[in-house]
């Protein structure tokens, strides 16, 4: 009993020096706690005001989260006695060894953040880029970008080269121009040529009467005079009308006896008046 009562003493004794740190700690785990939620909150609304991407807000919204809950946690651990400098060590390491091993997610990762916030296209819109991905924008997640083509294929772009790459958006405008290459005969007349496709051009009311449509010559080529066709079309009815005046041109000039000529070479054979009497 003599030796078991002043162990009782000391254990005492550390319990009680311990009590002010341990109510501390407990005291900054929730008030910690507390000014986590009022901090999310404040990053809710800055979100709203700006009108951030709601992907891009519950992302980063996580992200604070963890890091401000790691930093209490640590806190709380450090006034307890607990010594975390091994802890933030090993943390560090575990850190570095992620990001090598992921460094093309951590790209793609990075990409998704520049679109989400600088929003260079949207949900709804379609893009072509220099990484070679295009079609209609589905889905933008942080680390692929979901593409919808003409042909109805889905393409899943990684974020990383999608935002580093030159980036068309084709619905962020109202208007887009049509632009032909038609060739035609050097027999057929060229102001009657130009005539027809204008007579063309402005019976459909798809198209824009300013600007006006044009008709210049493009090119004397080799068999064929081309004619560079432009005019001007609502983006939504910018491939029907595409196609559409494509066929129209062409049986316009039927009708009027303008021909578009197939490519072709003139051979010319000379006869050598001494070439049999050699040898």
């Amino acid at each position: 009993m003599e030796k078991i009562e002043p162990a009782l003493e000391r254990v005492i004794e550390t319990t009680l020096a311990k009590v002010p740190g341990l109510v501390l700690s407990i005291v900054l785990l929730f008030v910690g706690s507390w000014l986590i939620g009022l901090i999310l909150k404040m990053l809710h609304r800055r979100f709203e005001r700006r009108n951030v991407d709601l992907s891009l807000r519950d992302f980063v919204a996580s992200i604070v989260k963890i890091a401000l809950y790691i930093m209490l946690i640590l806190s709380v651990a450090s006034m307890v006695g607990i010594q975390t400098t091994s802890f933030i060590a090993v943390l560090g390491a575990a850190s570095l060894s992620i990001g090598l091993a992921l460094q093309g997610s951590l790209s793609n990762f990075a990409g998704g953040m520049l679109i989400l916030l600088f929003r260079p296209f949207r949900v709804g819109d379609y893009v072509s880029s220099a990484a070679g991905a295009s079609g209609t924008v589905e889905r933008i997640d942080i680390l692929y970008t979901t593409l919808r083509t003409a042909e109805g294929v889905t393409v899943f772009a990684p974020n990383g080269p999608l935002a580093n790459s030159v980036i068309t958006n084709y619905s962020s405008i109202s208007q887009r121009r049509i632009e032909y290459q038609i060739g035609i005969s050097y027999e057929s007349n060229i102001k009657e040529a130009r005539s027809v496709i204008l007579k063309v051009l402005a019976a459909d009311e798809r198209l824009l009467k300013t600007p006006e449509p044009e008709v210049h010559v493009g090119e004397l080529a080799d068999s064929a005079v081309n004619l560079i066709i432009r005019a001007w079309a609502p983006k939504d009815v910018y491939w029907d009308a595409y196609y559409g005046n494509f066929e129209s041109i062409k049986l316009a000039f039927d009708a009027n006896g303008i021909t578009i000529p197939y490519p072709q070479q003139e051979m010319r054979i000379v006869n050598m008046p001494n070439a049999g009497k050699a040898g």
